[in-house]
């Protein structure tokens, strides 16, 4: 999908409160235009990445590396993404379809969730580190409005290890999500503060960051600790229970 082009099950119930940092729920819908979503182990109960290694025999050795990089125990995402491609050089594409088919899971409440922001009038966005092979099934089945992810580069109808460079750039990090969320968000004019933004991996910071409204999903520790809001049990569609 280009940088900025338009493309259930509920939760269980929990008694676990959200925890809430910074303000006092509950919020209007009405105050936020855009919501951006991180896609692996958000969206989707899977890393797509990891179930690509299994592939290859190496998931162990590229899970503890994406581990580490979601922890931010590695900072630079961009080196963390390319060493793991390395490892999948020579993968067979059909891989891609095994995991899409086989592996690939929405987390629950993210369909009820999306549905209400969009029944809102929220205006979606998919930004992933992941590959666009899932990016593009995930946002057509929760009504993305714009998606930013990475192209995995195949040649002979095998994985290179390598990505293709596409107009913005080849690799979307943390920086990158930033940037497209408050691109998409100055295209329909919103303001930052007008913006929620969803993850748990350290690279999803920097648009939560920048977000008038930053959730962590079953967050790695850090994430959760900068996070406004921290869903740590139960789905997605928890989010909708601080607004009124």
């Amino acid at each position: 999908m280009t940088s900025c082009s338009p493309s259930s099950p509920s939760s269980p119930a929990s008694s676990s409160p959200l925890v809430l940092q910074g303000f006092t729920a509950p919020l209007s819908l009405a105050d936020f235009k855009l919501a951006a979503f991180d896609m692996d182990s958000t969206l989707i109960s899977i890393e797509c990445i990891d179930e690509i290694a299994a592939a290859a025999g190496r998931k162990d050795e590229v899970a503890a590396i994406t581990e580490a990089a979601m922890r931010g125990e590695i900072t630079d995402f961009k080196d963390s993404l390319r060493r793991r491609l390395a490892l999948l050089r020579g993968v067979d594409e059909d891989a891609l379809a095994r995991v899409l088919r086989d592996r690939l899971t929405f987390n629950p409440g993210a369909r009820d969730l999306c549905a209400a922001l969009k029944a809102a009038g929220l205006t979606l966005v998919l930004v992933s580190g992941g590959f666009t092979y899932f990016t593009r099934h995930v946002a057509a089945e929760l009504g993305m409005d714009f998606v930013r992810s990475n192209e995995l580069e195949i040649v002979d109808g095998r994985l290179t290890g390598g990505l293709v460079m596409q107009e913005w750039g080849d690799i979307c990090d943390g920086e990158e999500k930033r940037r497209m969320m408050l691109a998409c968000a100055a295209r329909i004019g919103a303001s930052p503060a007008q913006c929620i933004a969803v993850g748990d991996g350290a690279n999803d910071l920097p648009m939560m960051g920048a977000a008038g409204l930053s959730v962590a999903y079953h967050a790695k520790p850090a994430v959760r600790a900068q996070a406004m809001i921290a869903i740590n049990d139960g789905g997605l569609d928890r989010l909708l229970d601080v607004f009124r």
